[in-house]
């Protein structure tokens, strides 16, 4: 990337990306990552230009096939003739480009093909972490005009699946004998998955994984509108796959028909706000917990003076 990509303004960079620059693109999203106001200054241009893209979330435990199930998709999309924008996400990884760099090197078929954008995202210094860096990214390839964006995460913790939830549709992928696992974070898989993808199906264990599944979606079908259907596949050979793609697209079906949709998107962007209130707040906080005010009340704390709970009191009053 040269120095005068690095150098130029969101708005210029925002223009390049909408005219094909990838390396424009990918400093859109390095500023989103590092937060402050440039990450800000993203956000206000790209937010009016998004609301096109339709999102996949794909989550599962490591080693269930995510990543070899991402290529076979990216495959399909692009043999529709459709763009598509992937952001691999590791919520563990302190480096800049620490994340799912196997997982890139698996997708490297992919690597010369401009209609495909591949981009690890790892923990940096955005105020909120990645739960709110993965939303303004999506954004990004969103106002960029790239229609598809699929979200990859590392694992099946909180985080993972939050991620996995900015999408529109989200995909659970299971290994077979995953019994136990699914016991442990059922409430959250459940929760968070549209589509649930037994992947792996040729070994052994892939029949009874089935069956945990289906006797777990029907503890909660009641609570459902959509009861997550069960895909078997082999990505390794593609077996499943284009079922997978089908299944996609019957979701996004039952969404726009039922105007669910977009009050799925409403409520995630409710759900980002609260997010960015809190994190403001608590940064404005921290703020009024240093410097002469702050000392003087803890020293009367420390004295038994005042308590704790009065002391916040007269630090968030002012």
């Amino acid at each position: 990337m040269s120095r005068r990509t690095r150098e130029r303004d969101p708005a210029d960079l925002l223009d390049a990306a909408r005219q094909g620059d990838r390396g424009s693109l990918a400093r859109l999203i390095t500023l989103v990552e590092e937060g402050g106001e440039r990450a800000r200054a993203v956000g206000r241009l790209t937010f009016p230009l998004a609301g096109n893209a339709y999102t996949a979330g794909i989550t599962g435990p490591t080693g269930s096939g995510k990543s070899t199930l991402t290529e076979r998709l990216i495959s399909i999309i692009r043999g529709a003739g459709d763009e598509v924008g992937v952001l691999a996400v590791d919520p563990s990884s302190p480096f800049s480009g620490g994340a799912f760099l196997g997982d890139r090197v698996r997708m490297q078929q992919h690597a010369t093909d401009e209609g495909v954008f591949i981009r690890s995202m790892a923990t940096r210094g955005h105020l909120g972490g990645l739960a709110l860096a993965t939303p303004e990214a999506i954004r990004v390839l969103d106002a960029a005009g790239i229609p598809w964006v699929l979200v990859e995460t590392v694992g099946v913790g909180q985080v993972e699946i939050e991620i996995a939830g900015s999408a529109d549709t989200t995909v659970v992928v299971v290994p077979p004998g995953s019994g136990d696992a699914m016991q442990a974070s059922k409430a959250g898989l459940l929760e968070a998955a549209d589509i649930f993808v037994v992947n792996k199906a040729d070994r052994p264990g892939a029949a009874e994984t089935r069956r945990d599944l289906e006797f777990m979606l029907h503890l909660s079908a009641s609570d459902l509108e959509w009861t997550p259907p069960i895909v078997m596949t082999v990505a390794s050979t593609g077996d499943g796959i284009d079922d997978l793609w089908k299944t996609i697209a019957d979701h996004r079906a039952f969404l726009a028909e039922r105007g669910l949709l977009e009050k799925r998107r409403a409520q995630r962007l409710a759900e980002e706000l609260r997010h960015v209130v809190s994190q403001r707040v608590e940064h404005l906080a921290y703020e009024r917990c240093q410097g002469p005010d702050f000392d003087r009340l803890l020293n009367d704390v420390l004295e038994r003076r005042l308590d704790p709970y009065a002391a916040a009191a007269r630090l968030v009053d002012g």
